[in-house]
């Protein structure tokens, strides 16, 4: 049987700051949870409140869940990334992600283009500054160092950090959804953060994950609402799918559209998409398919979280990432997953 460990997936803020988050985290680090991930979209950044967790916690490792990258230069990461190490004795990880073109160019006023690229130099000019062992230069398009275009003065020169890193590798996943997006996260970073996964459906990301390194991590994180009504229970994660596959990006390049199609449910996909466009987002989310939001989630009785944990079980997934909203149902958790 597989040595799933667990995460507590905290998000992002809503209106306002959430009040138990720092209580979830030290409660899921008592109940032996291995990492706790914070997010952003475009409200509360993903660093600050990891920063004020990791004050107040000591062993579980620390995920941005994910860190936007037009939000900040690779090296400006990297500086954080070596900041919160240091700071959090070893504990952090940097999770990334491109976003899509609203966010992107709609919030950041940077062009989305050629994400895939813009990857790949990202975490070479991240593992050079950890690493720390010459001076960084990038001659790639996207984020040229020394930058010589345009309006420079001509008077850059490439830089070593001056603070040295606690850890010369800091883990760096990628949130990836598309297929050479995930097959790239397999080549060069340690670890993939899915947005959905099913364990029923896993030729769907198999080939892109065929040239993963030994030690690759994957940390699926799983909405979960234990319960004996199944059919409510879903409802949340129902509405959740509705909104990303109906609003979360134009109608003709929707990311997260395009994946529940190749998983399966390509015109039910459309379905909800058109109706959301509509402004019928209850409509949109009662014709998300009870089979997708099911498999994606740990919704149900505890025989029947039971029963499905044997299912993930058989999946290259390494990590379950909770979105727990209390600290019974992480309790429970730890005991259906860490107590075999």
């Amino acid at each position: 049987m597989a040595n799933l460990n667990l995460g507590l997936a905290l998000g992002y803020w809503g209106a306002h700051p959430p009040t138990n988050h720092v209580q979830l985290a030290q409660q899921a680090e008592r109940l032996g949870y291995d990492s706790v991930w914070t997010a952003e979209a475009y409200g509360s950044d993903a660093l600050s409140p990891l920063a004020w967790i990791g004050a107040q916690t000591s062993t579980i490792r620390l995920g941005t869940g994910v860190i936007q990258m037009s939000a900040r230069t690779p090296t400006a990461t990297a500086m954080a990334a070596m900041t919160m190490d240091h700071l959090s004795g070893g504990r952090m990880i940097i999770g990334l992600g491109v976003s899509g073109p609203q966010v992107v160019e709609g919030w950041y006023g940077r062009p989305f283009s050629k994400p895939l690229a813009r990857t790949r130099e990202y975490i070479s000019i991240m593992r050079q500054v950890i690493a720390r062992e010459e001076p960084v230069t990038n001659d790639g398009p996207h984020y040229p160092l020394p930058y010589t275009d345009e309006g420079a003065w001509g008077l850059g020169k490439p830089l070593k950090s001056i603070v040295h890193p606690l850890r010369q590798e800091i883990p760096i996943f990628l949130g990836a959804e598309g297929p050479k997006n995930v097959a790239l996260t397999a080549e060069i970073a340690d670890g993939w953060i899915p947005l959905y996964y099913s364990p029923f459906r896993q030729d769907v990301y198999a080939a892109s994950l065929s040239n993963a390194k030994p030690g690759f991590e994957i940390h699926q994180s799983v909405v979960v609402n234990i319960t004996d009504d199944v059919e409510q229970g879903l409802q949340p994660v129902k509405h959740m799918l509705a909104l990303y596959v109906g609003g979360m990006g134009a109608k003709d390049r929707n990311f997260h559209k395009e994946l529940v199609s190749r998983m399966g449910f390509e015109a039910e996909a459309q379905v909800i998409q058109d109706l959301y466009m509509a402004g019928k987002k209850q409509e949109a989310a009662a014709a998300v398919p009870d089979a997708l939001a099911d498999e994606i989630s740990l919704v149900g009785p505890v025989d029947k979280l039971r029963d499905r944990l044997q299912a993930w079980d058989e999946t290259p997934v390494t990590s379950l990432t909770v979105a727990a909203r209390h600290a019974d149902e992480l309790k429970t958790l730890a005991e259906l997953v860490l107590d075999r």
